[in-house]
């Protein structure tokens, strides 16, 4: 089973959405953090060591991971989604988003292990 971790800022609206979406599949574990220090759910070391993928929802969150979990990042895959935050907690459109652009890596088997990666990676979508 690999594990997926969702970043947004205050993972209130974005990350949440997605962890609820995508914590129905079999073949996945998911969380959701957030980058802020007052984030509902804040993002640690322990849950960036964890992952084997994390998706961000914008750039900045790819930057402050960088940053503040550079160490606890090796060999974790990192993709930015760029989901501007617009949207509220299971946004109809949000989720469509979500489906899209995540089902896209899950579907096609991209959500390898930890260990089948060198070191970070830096991906966005198109």
């Amino acid at each position: 089973m690999k594990n997926v971790l969702f970043v947004c800022s205050q993972n209130r609206l974005r990350s949440p959405t997605a962890e609820q979406v995508f914590s129905k599949r079999r073949d996945i574990e998911v969380e959701s953090a957030g980058t802020n220090h007052d984030a509902d759910s804040p993002l640690t070391h322990e849950l960036v060591a964890w992952a084997d993928i994390i998706f961000v929802m914008q750039k900045a969150h790819r930057a402050k991971l960088q940053k503040k979990f550079r160490a606890s990042l090796k060999g974790a895959r990192v993709i930015c989604l760029d989901i501007p935050d617009d949207y509220g907690f299971m946004d109809p459109e949000l989720v469509r988003l979500l489906e899209v652009r995540v089902g896209r890596y899950l579907e096609r088997g991209e959500c390898l292990s930890r260990s089948s990666f060198s070191g970070l990676t830096r991906e966005s979508m198109p």
